[in-house]
């Protein structure tokens, strides 16, 4: 097994650079970067914005710092933006955002300094990549993580207790459930609890905005434990509603699959009971699957199931980050949580592959040719 880890360590390079690569090779192409909004906005607004370029209007475009930047800057004349501009002006903008450099000199500082973890400085926020990450870190781990271990204890003694009385009408009527929760989207699920439960329409029982109430950090511990269980139970359901559905089906599908196979039979020929039977040697097999997929599941869940939950409940996760720096062109941000999400979610593969050897000490990946 430790021959396999390093091998697999030792991938994680090659595939951060060529996610990298691929990613800020496809930026250089897009329209609508921060030079063409800047150039935009200096059309727009006259000398106003020329002035608060130079710093004379009590702002500056702040430069992205070391290694954060990546993007499409060109010369002046392929920005539309730029006609009817000073060309001095034009070259002021690119070099504050880091753009009068070429392509790849600019994609060689940035690697750099992510060895370092140092993802540079937003374009627009002037903030430090790395603190932005950090400050909106608790929302989406608060959310991925609550929501995912519900799931699970949710799912797995559901999809149990269907493959047992499968063709039941327990069976029928939750599978009716798991459909609706399969079909329906999570946000929608969202805003119906905002108009039943958050002041929509009918009941004012939950809050709408944010993980805690405001001036809730002088109250004691177990208050403030409250108040956050009480911020965080619409959004959680929101996304377990929208995320058990195939979960169940597929642990009532790997039950179903181990019950038929000999060993089954052969312990209930010796006079197993139906508990032991299910729980003593069923369990461990059809579970393999179901257990060993969890890190991958909150991976999902953390980062891209709760995009829209998180702008329902004004929740400023990593998710609502990601997306404002995509439609705001902030490349710095971008690629700094590209290179976070691919970096966790190859190390959680990992530790999925780990998991499984846990759950099945058969399971031997050095074996593998």
């Amino acid at each position: 097994m430790g021959a396999y880890l390093l091998r697999r360590l030792a991938l994680l390079v090659p595939t951060l650079f060529g996610i990298i690569l691929i990613n800020f090779a496809i930026v250089q192409f897009a329209p609508g970067g921060p030079v063409e909004q800047m150039l935009a906005e200096l059309r727009g607004q006259g000398g106003s914005a020329v002035g608060r370029l130079s710093g004379e209007g009590g702002g500056e475009v702040r430069a992205p710092g070391g290694g954060g930047g990546g993007g499409g800057g060109g010369p002046v004349g392929t920005y539309r933006g730029a006609r009817g501009l000073d060309p001095a002006v034009v070259a002021e903008i690119e070099k504050a955002f880091g753009f009068d450099k070429p392509a790849h000199e600019r994609f060689w500082t940035m690697l750099k300094g992510y060895l370092r973890f140092d993802f540079g400085q937003s374009l627009f926020q002037g903030r430090p990549v790395l603190d932005l990450l950090l400050e909106k870190l608790p929302v989406s781990v608060s959310l991925g993580l609550w929501s995912t271990l519900l799931i699970y204890f949710i799912s797995i003694p559901l999809g149990i207790a269907k493959a047992v009385r499968d063709g039941s009408r327990f069976d029928f009527w939750t599978s009716a459930a798991v459909l609706v929760g399969y079909a329906v989207p999570g946000f929608l699920f969202a805003i119906l609890l905002v108009v039943l439960f958050a002041g929509g329409s009918f009941l004012q029982i939950f809050p709408l905005r944010g993980l805690t109430t405001s001036g809730s950090a002088d109250w004691p511990f177990w208050q403030r434990a409250l108040d956050y269980g009480w911020h965080m139970v619409l959004p959680t359901i929101s996304l377990v509603i929208g995320g058990f559905a195939s979960l169940t089906m597929l642990t009532k599908n790997s039950f179903m699959d181990e019950i038929g196979k000999q060993y089954v039979l052969s312990a209930r020929a010796k006079g197993a009971g139906e508990k032991r039977v299910l729980y003593g040697h069923v369990f461990r097999n059809a579970m393999l699957l179901i257990i060993a997929g969890f890190p991958a599941a909150f991976i999902g869940i953390l980062f891209t199931g709760a995009l829209l939950v998180e702008i329902v409940f004004s929740l400023d996760g990593l998710g609502l980050l990601g997306f404002e720096s995509a439609i705001r062109r902030d490349y710095p941000v971008m690629f700094g949580t590209l290179y976070i999400f691919t970096l966790l979610g190859l190390v959680m593969q990992i530790i999925g592959d780990i998991t499984y050897t846990l759950v099945d000490p058969r399971i031997d990946f050095e074996a593998r040719r």
